[in-house]
């Protein structure tokens, strides 16, 4: 498959219940938009607050959970030097055979498998756009290890109340 790659370096932030330690994992590892739990773990991380505020309201809509009922919740901020293959704009996407993503659970069979493929070529993870916020970016990186290498945990922000949607949410 022929992808570029990105160096991304910064602090993005991980969306993730209140009090969870920063070193926290699913076990089993769980499935996600680019990975198949069963074959590989992930690290999940929003370009920022709102990004990661979006990604909650849309993981919530999709189950038909309240947000009411999922506060408090922690925003674990990660600061992050890997590269990455690039998928974030749209004739990347079409490269690889996916459309932009959407806010739909039944969409993920196609990007986990490419998602498979990238990671069987050494790649590291994903940098593509939000499914919640298309403007915005997240990143997938593969957990082989734990934590990702490259990734290392900062510290711990509780969001106590319902926050607002995003500005640039997707319907």
């Amino acid at each position: 498959m022929v992808v570029e790659g990105r160096r991304v370096a910064g602090v993005w932030i991980r969306h993730v219940p209140h009090g969870a330690d920063l070193l926290g994992r699913a076990m089993p590892p769980a499935d996600g938009r680019w990975q198949h739990g069963e074959i590989v773990g992930g690290l999940y991380l929003a370009d920022g607050a709102e990004t990661a505020t979006a990604e909650w309201y849309r993981a919530l809509a999709e189950q038909g959970f309240s947000p009411q009922d999922h506060v408090p919740h922690d925003h674990h901020r990660w600061r992050i030097d890997v590269e990455l293959a690039d998928l974030t704009r749209e004739e990347r996407l079409e490269a690889v055979g996916l459309a932009p993503p959407s806010p739909n659970r039944r969409t993920w069979p196609a990007y986990q498998d490419v998602g498979e493929r990238l990671r069987q070529e050494g790649w590291a993870g994903v940098i593509a756009p939000s499914a919640a916020r298309p403007k915005s970016l997240i990143a997938c990186l593969f957990a082989d290890d734990w934590p990702p290498k490259g990734c290392t945990p900062i510290d711990a922000t509780t969001v106590a109340i319902v926050p607002p949607r995003p500005r640039g949410m997707a319907s």
